[in-house]
């Protein structure tokens, strides 16, 4: 037997060895009682030149509060599990017996998309506090990320670098910090030593919470669906996903509603003017009337949803418009800066834009994204019906309503107890540290019930302790139109001695925040695996069974692991 198939064989023998290990850490619990983040002491800071606002301040941090395998501050309903994921069986790991071929149970690939669009925005690198103490960037709460690189793992394919953007990842998830019942956001941080890196590093959380607004409460909706109805919408039957997702989102609307549906293909024309939600067979006619023709005038479509939307402007209402598309702008204007320069101004009167995306293969994510954030909106991408029930039933009023226009955070690191800190994703949301305070930086929206979360990898000087950092975050509340700024610290004191000891839920934000990292290539992953962040995954899903995106997150892990042995095999 030569030296080359020996190797072979000892590498799959090596990757039963540890899926078997995996199975087993399931039915591991942590040594000691994991705790929940910790709230931050809050203070509001004053604003100069703006009212500052009375908001109340948050409780100092309790004592730790018990695990519950529910999650922490939502409510019992949860969304499905996608449909593809939950149907995937994990194939077999290759073993020693498959000798020098590939066997059929392995996952076999689709051939991977071609023609899509993604931006490498680079990696944030470790900054030393003695020569830059702040880390500012603008709140971020699109997915898009996560769900894309599903798409990819589901079809048997590891998704681009420059498509992952870990902070999308990291938020796809329920992170469990309490709802703030009396004030507009709550500020938690907690942390723990890394499990991945040995150079004694540390992983912080710092999260913030919006206060939820029931389905009763929500505002009232004018909503405008700009649709891409061009040829390559047919492809993979993606109108037709489009019109299943939007008779999701018009089954939940309310009378006080209303919609309209602006088409765009070489040309854009309206299907239908502003409707009450109560007229539901009109507006679901009008979607199923929709098919495909012509080339992509994205520019002219949402132009002319644009002046549609400011038609049916209702002061006090959401005023939103909803782009679904995969992406591509092949007429008239195609870059997201010189489209949004043709409705900047209607941007300006309140009208948000989400985007929704749809497709792989000819997919422009780097229009999207940049469409969602230069709109004051948010960027999903819809891989399965499932997913359009997440964003359009079950997350409806946070995708809709808007708590806080462009939010930013600003950490201070303690140059005294910090050697070197490294911001964890957000690479294409930063913002200038002396722009933390300056209000015409466009930032962040974060809808009701949103939740941010910021990882750092942190190394500490040796023995020291006290104040770690200051968190703040500052926003524009979009009814008062005042800008708030709240504050607080957290200390050495507050991490948790080990990994196993922290939340399930920070770990599930240091396991997923892993993966993205491993997926986007990133040198400060190195050294650890998707093998390794798969026995992590199982064990937390056993920590947390009643989460179906938990389990389903384990379950992608399992496929990116064995298309990653497929790929070092050949």
């Amino acid at each position: 037997m030569n030296a080359r198939l020996i190797t072979k064989n000892l590498f799959f023998a090596i990757s039963l060895f540890a899926l078997l290990l995996s199975a087993c850490a399931s039915a591991m619990t942590p040594t000691n009682a994991p705790i929940a983040a910790q709230p931050v002491a809050v203070t509001e800071a004053p604003v100069i030149g703006k009212e500052s606002g009375s908001a109340p301040q948050l409780p100092a941090p309790t004592a730790p509060a018990p695990f519950e395998a529910a999650p922490v501050g939502k409510t019992a309903q949860t969304a499905p599990l996608p449909t593809s994921p939950a149907s995937f069986q994990p194939a077999p790991l290759p073993t020693a017996a498959t000798q020098g071929n590939a066997p059929s149970t392995w996952i076999q690939p689709t051939p991977a998309p071609l023609d899509n669009y993604f931006k490498d925005y680079g990696l944030n690198p470790y900054e030393d506090p003695r020569e830059d103490h702040l880390s500012t960037f603008s709140l971020d709460v699109d997915t898009a990320s996560y769900s894309v690189a599903r798409r990819y793992v589901m079809d048997g394919n590891l998704p681009p670098a420059d498509s992952v953007r870990v902070e999308e990842f990291v938020n796809y998830f329920d992170a469990g910090y309490p709802s703030p019942s009396d004030i507009a956001f709550g500020i938690y941080a907690d942390g723990a030593p890394s499990p991945f890196q040995r150079d004694g590093s540390y992983i912080v959380r710092f999260g913030i919470q919006g206060y939820q607004v029931s389905e009763e409460d929500r505002k009232p909706a004018s909503l405008t669906f700009v649709i891409d109805i061009s040829g390559s919408m047919e492809m993979e039957n993606r109108l037709g996903l489009v019109k299943q997702s939007l008779q999701l989102l018009v089954e939940r609307l309310r009378p006080s509603d209303t919609v309209a549906i602006v088409v765009y293909g070489s040309d854009a024309y309206v299907v239908l003017n502003p409707t009450s939600g109560e007229d539901r067979n009109r507006i679901l006619e009008a979607i199923y009337s929709l098919h495909t023709e012509g080339a992509t005038n994205a520019e002219a479509g949402l132009r002319l949803g644009y002046q549609l939307a400011y038609q049916a402007f209702r002061p006090g209402a959401i005023n939103r418009v909803i782009l679904c598309s995969d992406g591509v702008a092949n007429v008239g204007v195609t870059g997201p800066d010189a489209i949004l320069e043709e409705i900047r101004g209607y941007t300006d009167t309140g009208i948000t834009l989400t985007t929704v995306g749809f497709g792989m293969g000819n997919f422009n994510d780097v229009l999207m994204e940049q469409l969602a954030d230069k709109g004051d909106g948010n960027y999903a991408y819809v891989d399965t019906l499932d997913e359009a029930r997440r964003l359009f039933v079950d997350n409806l009023t946070s995708t809709l309503q808007v708590i806080a226009k462009d939010a930013k955070v600003q950490v201070d690191f303690n140059k005294e107890v910090v050697s070197r800190y490294r911001l964890i994703g957000y690479e294409n949301r930063a913002v200038a540290d002396q722009d933390f305070r300056n209000d015409t930086v466009d930032a962040g929206e974060i809808g009701a019930g949103h939740h941010v979360t910021a990882l750092y990898a942190v190394i500490l000087n040796p023995g020291a302790q006290g104040r770690l950092a200051t968190v703040q975050l500052r926003w524009q509340d979009p009814q008062s139109q005042v800008v708030r700024e709240i504050n607080g610290n957290f200390n050495t004191w507050d991490l948790s001695p080990t990994f196993d000891s922290a939340s399930p839920r920070y770990q599930m934000a240091v396991v997923v925040a892993q993966y993205a990292e491993l997926l986007r290539l990133s040198p400060w992953a190195a050294g650890s695996s998707i093998g390794q962040v798969l026995q992590y995954a199982v064990r937390l899903s056993g920590m947390l069974p009643s989460d179906p995106d938990v389990s389903e997150f384990t379950t992608l892990v399992s496929r990116a692991s064995q298309i990653q042995a497929l790929i070092d095999w050949q």
